[in-house]
């Protein structure tokens, strides 16, 4: 093998490498955004048909989660997840990652607005089928929480299909 071959082969491995962790980190992302938007084909788009999760108060299904998810979360008033430390480990068409997420969620309880904020981690075992990464099993390891009274400046969140990114985001529509 010349050594112009061998850089080839390299970067072509280092490319594959980065997209699939792109393309990981990308249905993270969408994940969240399904469950902001109550999105529900979008949330069991992220799992493999036979994937299961653990979100504590839940056990199953992974598809079914999402809709699990989303039916609690119309309880609260407004909700907003964010990912961030993703770590993801690739073997082939296998793969793990851990993300960290901090979950906001506003109610009305007692007659006073509180926010309830929640500090885990997903920890999700991934495989490409079809081309397409998929989560083969969830685990939701929360960390912290703490729910406080709060007085609200403002709130523009809006769920569903009339949120103003549907329309930029053809993806989505």
């Amino acid at each position: 093998m010349t050594w112009g071959a061998e850089m080839s082969n390299v970067a072509e491995g280092l490319l594959r490498d980065l997209a699939d962790r792109e393309a990981i980190r990308e249905r993270i992302y969408r994940y969240c955004r399904a469950v902001d938007r109550l999105d529900v084909p979008l949330g069991r788009s992220i799992f493999h048909e036979d994937a299961q999760a653990d979100y504590e108060m839940y056990k199953g299904p992974g598809r079914d989660a999402i809709n699990w998810i989303c039916e609690r979360h119309l309880d609260f008033l407004n909700h907003s997840h964010q990912v961030s430390n993703i770590l993801i480990d690739l073997d082939g068409d296998s793969a793990g990652s851990e993300a960290y997420v901090t979950a906001t969620l506003r109610t009305m309880r007692t007659g006073k607005l509180q926010q309830i904020t929640y500090w885990c981690r997903y920890i999700d075992k991934w495989s490409r089928r079809g081309g397409v990464w998929g989560i083969d099993n969830r685990q939701v390891m929360f960390d912290l929480d703490e729910v406080r009274d709060i007085v609200e400046l403002r709130s523009r969140e809006r769920r569903g299909q009339d949120d103003p990114s549907y329309a930029v985001m053809r993806a989505f529509a």
